[in-house]
């Protein structure tokens, strides 16, 4: 077995990103347990006391990821996600204006493995969001298992993240007075199974409860693709049918999420690991489809739009694929 090690004499600027992007997986992969551990210790060396008002706070706020969330703006311009972002680096491409008196729907893809480019784009100021899009606010929905962790669940909203559940989707959506943008990343955990360099294939053909909601709220829909996100970890081959992808699929299907068993690089060798490669990412803003409030659409209204919004995917992913190192006959294959 052949390892490539780094060489010695890195520019410290390198180190630096290289840390920051550690920390970022670290908490991304571990974050949560460590966080539940530290309450367990708190516990079991007798700060009673510490822990029941933590529990007290966590029953009084446990809606709060529903609602909006605690976003803290000092947090999303820590310099930590300036060397983060410039490790890829991480590009936001705006290709027209937003309005501020509207609410946004941007749906994300792909997911891939950590969703570094959503990470960067939307829950950091390291690309200049609110500079791009001044008087918007951006939301990035995840999963609520998350925000029942203690201590981490402030972590992840301090960043503007918020649970992907109905109710905060359209919390979000539904505030009077416009400047809010919901973020969502479409194909969902199911997707980062399909996740490896080249893959063009995105969970979106089933995907319409995102539609249904963006109707009901009359959201103005933005298609968003981040070219690169499939790019920075390999996947081992896991096929349909397959005994890995069977374990895979029944663990999302149980817990809600699954494990894709990825690598790249290390921090100290270019072989093997958990940090991602140093591929640019460029994440694309598209145009909004207009979307008319409808408290209540049927299932051909939702099939329209949903088809609308594949179309206005499929076009944005056209017009900029050759810029990204995309070959002409490769197209999104949509599942």
């Amino acid at each position: 077995l052949w390892i490539e090690l780094a060489p010695l004499n890195i520019p410290f600027n390198r180190r630096l990103q290289t840390a920051a992007v550690l920390q970022w997986v670290f908490c991304f992969l571990f974050g949560a347990q460590c966080c539940f551990c530290v309450y367990v210790v708190i516990v079991l060396n007798g700060y009673w006391h510490v822990a029941a008002l933590y529990a007290l706070w966590l029953y009084l706020d446990w809606d709060t990821p529903q609602a909006g969330g605690r976003r803290s703006d000092w947090v999303r311009h820590w310099t930590v996600w300036k060397h983060f972002g410039d490790y890829f680096p991480i590009h936001l491409i705006k290709t027209c204006d937003l309005d501020p008196e509207r609410n946004y729907l941007m749906a994300f893809h792909p997911h891939g493995i950590l969703v570094a480019g959503a990470f960067g784009n939307f829950c950091t100021e390291y690309t200049g969001f609110q500079e791009l899009y001044p008087g918007m606010t951006p939301y990035l929905h995840t999963l609520g298992i998350w925000f029942g962790f203690p201590f981490f669940r402030e972590y992840l909203m301090s960043s503007g993240v918020v649970s992907c559940s109905k109710k905060s989707l359209t919390h979000v959506l539904s505030q009077k007075g416009g400047g809010n943008v919901s973020i969502i990343v479409i194909g969902g955990t199911a997707e980062s199974l399909e996740a490896r360099p080249g893959s063009l294939i995105l969970e979106a053909l089933n995907r319409k409860g995102f539609v249904k909601i963006a109707l009901r709220c009359g959201a103005h829909l933005v298609p968003v693709f981040s070219f690169g996100e499939n790019d920075l970890f390999n996947q081992l081959k896991n096929p349909k049918g397959s005994l890995i992808r069977t374990i895979q699929e029944g663990m999302r299907k149980t817990l809600g999420f699954s494990l894709p068993l990825f690598h790249a690089r290390g921090v100290f060798q270019y072989s093997l690991g958990f940090m991602p490669f140093r591929q640019p990412i460029y994440t694309i803003v598209g145009e909004p489809i207009v979307v008319e409030r409808n408290v209540s659409p049927s299932s051909a209204e939702v099939d329209r739009l949903h088809g609308c919004y594949l179309e206005a995917l499929t076009k944005l992913f056209e017009q900029h694929k050759a810029e990204y190192r995309i070959l002409e006959h490769q197209h999104l294959i949509f599942t």
